[in-house]
């Protein structure tokens, strides 16, 4: 019964050999009695089975107890801080599945207090880079090391770039309170798109990248927030126009389905490894080149851009 692989079908062999073995007994005590006239056999007959049938019930439910505990033990371990406590994944099938269930949502804890010591860490560094930057420059002109004209414009960049990282944190602050109201309505989604396109020509032009929007004839009116939309392409089309070389392309495509519309955003760049895939919508991820290169944002585009798209009801 412990080979079994299900608790319910252990447990059931426990009732059927408790049930089933004193009327097997009863049985064949009887047939004994008849012919051998001996009672001291027919009580030695009973005993036997009893503990047979308690010897057996307590073989499963030790083996039982022990998954369970060792479950209890990893939720303790688990609730004490250690982040890596991980639970067995043996035993009956039922405690084998919730050993599983266990484990991934310590995976996802683990992950989740992960992003959380990233979250403060880079929050931190892309505060305190223009900050740093500002202050050397004031420092430069109160010191009249410079003109004003020279670390004006500058200076201007580096407001801009903190007031952007500002409202995206409040934006995510709004997202994570359930703050975020989204109006839907019928729109067409060529207009949102060639809006989009224009307002990134320049950056494009100066890149030597071109855009170009590939939509479908019989593009249907779709149900959604157009603004949100748009700046969700922003994020998209911005991403892949840092990641194009010069002389390539990116293209905006918009497909229609069954019951939904498909907007694809491609381009001739270097392309995504497995690591951006997994953690590309994960907020302050920036890939290591990006980092160390000065290029790119503070990694919220992505994570902004996905709760944006499912405020919406689709999906990213």
């Amino acid at each position: 019964m412990r080979l079994l692989r299900s608790l319910r079908a252990a447990l059931l062999a426990v009732v059927v050999l408790a049930a089933g073995l004193p009327l097997a007994v009863l049985l064949l005590s009887g047939a004994v009695m008849v012919k051998m006239g001996a009672d001291v056999l027919l009580v030695a007959i009973a005993a036997a089975s009893s503990a047979v049938g308690l010897a057996a019930a307590l073989l499963v439910a030790r083996s039982v107890s022990s998954s369970i505990e060792r479950l209890r033990a990893a939720s303790a371990e688990l609730a004490a801080g250690e982040l890596d406590a991980r639970a067995p994944e043996t035993g009956p099938v039922e405690l084998a599945e919730l050993g599983a269930s266990f484990n991934e949502m310590a995976s996802h804890l683990e992950e989740l207090f992960d992003a959380r010591r990233e979250l403060v860490a880079w929050a931190s560094h892309d505060l305190r880079t223009p900050l740093a930057s500002m202050q050397a420059m004031l420092e430069a002109l109160e010191d009249g090391l410079a003109e004003p004209e020279q670390y004006l414009p500058a200076m201007r960049d580096q407001v801009r770039l903190l007031g952007r990282l500002v409202d995206d944190l409040f934006e995510l602050a709004r997202i994570d309170a359930g703050a975020l109201t989204v109006e839907l309505r019928e729109a067409a989604l060529a207009g949102v798109v060639e809006s989009c396109l224009r307002g990134l020509e320049a950056e494009a032009g100066l890149k030597r990248v071109r855009l170009e929007a590939r939509l479908d004839g019989d593009l249907p009116h779709v149900l959604c927030a157009p603004e949100h939309v748009e700046r969700v392409l922003f994020n998209l089309v911005t991403n892949a126009l840092r990641h194009t070389p010069s002389d390539g392309s990116v293209a905006v495509a918009v497909e229609r389905g069954d019951d939904t519309v498909r907007v694809s955003v491609e381009d001739s760049g270097e392309g995504l490894d497995p690591e951006a895939i997994r953690r590309m919508f994960d907020r302050f991820w920036r890939g290591d080149a990006a980092r160390t290169t000065g290029r790119g944002g503070a990694g919220l585009g992505l994570a902004i851009s996905r709760a944006l798209v499912e405020a919406q009801g689709g999906q990213i």
